[in-house]
């Protein structure tokens, strides 16, 4: 029971050193993998880490998406 509450601890505490922009989905995958590392062995820090990053790449390429459809949408009214 400690483990998951030191994990995510550690991991709030790093994200709270970083910029509200670079740690966009950083934090749910934190939560996610802190946890799922610690049933999957005792690796929760571990977990949380490659949750962070996984969930930071996640964002990235939902807001390249999202900024692709707008452009289309804008310049289908151009002419």
């Amino acid at each position: 029971m400690k483990s998951p509450l030191l994990a995510v601890t550690a991991a709030l505490l790093m994200l709270g050193a970083t910029s509200a922009a670079s740690a966009k989905g950083c934090i749910k995958g934190a939560i996610v993998g802190g946890v799922a590392g610690h049933y999957a062995g005792h690796h929760g820090v571990l977990g949380a880490a490659a949750g962070c990053l996984y969930g930071r790449h996640h964002a990235k390429e939902q807001e390249k998406q999202r900024q692709q459809q707008q452009s289309q949408v804008n310049g289908q009214g151009k002419l």
